[in-house]
């Protein structure tokens, strides 16, 4: 690649938020830069290793390398704060071209009108900031279903209460094979007076040009894809942009700063896989790192227009990061409780539950005195990670350590003589000003750069809603017939699943960006990951990512126009 090649757009990080713009602008002719701080990992290199993918720092920094500080109250209300390197709490996603947006499960919901007016409608919460978005969900409708085209989204659309408008009548894909249990959700959701529904994944049940259906290997959430059936940025959006020849992308390249002069960025600073520095210039550039990132590179760009980082004069970056709020739980079926023909299709490998209830979206029950945001329930199989369902095996229901004959019985058992129903429930994670981003002033990464210090706290509403819909889950497993059902909601945050820091709204005094996800006082700044969104909604972001930034790039587009 020519050192003197100048390009229009230069992106920052690769996945969900970066994909659009690049496949957009470089289809259009558009001279594009991607800048990735992690490797080029092709489709023939993913495998389904559970050591690789689960167990060891592959598709994730390792930590002794590019540490964060995580800073957490204990059960006296001390805020501790303590490297991860020491903790092993690890805060990183798929750090590689395409980002986490390789290893999601690709479960796939829209926002909700009411996710937009979360404050008009539900009115002010105590120690929550929570704000209405400057869009509503009308301008993203065209955005969400060119995602269910672009990026395949497999599905079928089922009339209920919650749902929100849509433009098309169907998914553009029919929904992926299904586990036996999703026939006994359904039954047992109709017996309760539950509405479930048919969950929306970012996985192609039919070939789309080059990108193969799903095979159904069992493996998938935490894996890459080596069928490119999962709609990944790499797979679904880049592969394409390559062969445009307008797209250039440079792994194993870390941005440390951006330089502005006059209020616009002339530069983008990184070191490369040898650890030298270099440059690279366009006329806009692009954030798109994942929220805590975009975060920490904005506080280091500082300048004398931006002492305390770029895009920063309102103090406003790193403030209200957001994660996903609630808990999993689930119940477990026994091969003795079951005819043969039931019990054989219980444990078909690598099909799908996909299922999804949207029914209590708006709570209007207990605890509550009023109506408030509620949340959705997904279904799952218990993941196939062999390692990690035989570790949960070396406890007894007591707590004392299992090993030797009685352990090879107890996973004997658990393997052939049972299988568990997970379920997942997400809800708002309420922003607050005890949950952000901002520099460590102690510890450096291997570059010698501050590394995220990472403040988590989750206000006490997301516990209480979430607790209410896993009762809701409870309650319908009991109805088909499982065993041991439990769930767990808490405030521990997803790392997979994290937004915010850098909100967007009119107000430059209390947001980072425009409605158009453009720096406020930075004219040729954008930022497209999730670090835009006030809120997060009550399902996961992803699919509001990706719509988000086939909006902006429409913007982009236009400002290269002019």
């Amino acid at each position: 690649m020519p050192k003197e090649k100048k390009y229009d757009v230069c992106i920052i990080g690769s996945g969900a938020g970066a994909g659009p713009v690049a496949y957009e602008l470089a289809l259009a002719g558009h001279q594009v830069l991607i800048l990735e701080k992690g490797p080029w990992i092709k489709t023939k290199d993913f495998s389904k290793d559970e050591i690789v993918s689960s167990r060891r720092s592959v598709y994730t920094p390792k930590l002794k390398d590019e540490p964060q500080v995580i800073e957490k109250q204990n059960s006296d209300g001390e805020w501790i704060a303590r490297s991860n390197y020491e903790t092993g709490q690890d805060m990183w996603n798929g750090n590689c071209v395409g980002g986490s947006s390789n290893f999601m499960s690709g479960y796939f919901n829209r926002l909700k009108p009411n996710d937009f007016q979360l404050l008009s409608k539900y009115g002010e919460i105590e120690g929550a900031n929570i704000v209405d978005w400057p869009l509503k969900y009308e301008d993203l409708e065209a955005y969400y279903a060119k995602v269910e085209q672009i990026i395949g989204i497999s599905g079928k659309v089922i009339p209920h209460p919650m749902a929100e408008p849509r433009s098309t009548t169907d998914f553009p894909y029919p929904p992926l094979a299904e586990n036996v249990a999703a026939k006994w959700v359904d039954q047992a959701a109709l017996k309760l007076d539950y509405k479930s529904l048919v969950l929306p994944r970012a996985i192609l049940s039919r070939p789309q040009s080059d990108r193969n259906p799903c095979y159904y290997s069992g493996y998938c959430g935490s894996y890459g894809c080596s069928s490119d059936a999962k709609g990944s940025s790499r797979a679904a959006l880049l592969n394409k942009a390559l062969k445009s020849g307008n797209l250039d992308v440079i792994p194993n390249a870390k941005v440390f700063n951006l330089e502005e002069e006059h209020q616009k960025v002339v530069v983008a600073h990184y070191y490369d896989i040898a650890g030298q520095a270099k440059k690279a210039t366009a006329k806009i550039f692009v954030v798109a790192a994942q929220a805590i990132e975009t975060s920490r590179l904005l506080l280091m760009s500082k300048s004398p227009n931006f002492p305390n980082g770029l895009a920063n004069n309102s103090g406003q970056v790193g403030r209200n990061l957001i994660f996903s709020g609630g808990g999993s739980g689930s119940g477990e079926f026994y091969r003795e409780d079951l005819d043969e023909a039931s019990w054989n299709q219980l444990k078909a490998f690598g099909v799908f539950v996909n299922r999804t209830i949207h029914q209590w979206y708006e709570i209007e029950e207990e605890p509550f005195a009023k109506p408030v945001k509620g949340g959705s329930i997904d279904f799952l199989m218990e993941h196939n990670n062999g390692i990690t369902r035989a570790i949960h095996q070396k406890w007894d229901n007591e707590g004392n350590l299992v090993y030797g004959s009685k352990l090879k019985e107890k996973l004997k058992h658990y393997f052939t003589e049972l299988r568990s129903l997970n379920f997942e429930v997400f809800v708002d994670w309420l922003p607050t000003d005890d949950c952000y981003v901002k520099l460590s002033e102690e510890v450096t990464d291997k570059w010698g750069d501050p590394v995220a210090h990472i403040r988590i706290y989750s206000h006490e509403r997301d516990v209480k809603v979430g607790q209410v819909l896993a009762k809701k889950a409870e309650h319908l497993l009991a109805e088909m017939g499982a065993r041991n059902i439990s769930s767990n909601i808490s405030g521990a945050p997803p790392p997979n699943l994290v937004a915010g820091g850098c909100r967007f709204g009119e107000d430059p005094k209390e947001s980072v960006l425009n409605p158009h996800c453009q720096a406020h006082d930075v004219s040729n700044l954008f930022v497209t990951d999730g670090s835009w969104m006030p809120t997060g909604g009550s399902v996961t972001h992803t699919w509001t990512i990706y719509a988000n930034s086939f909006r902006v790039a429409d913007i982009i587009r236009g400002k290269l126009g002019e």
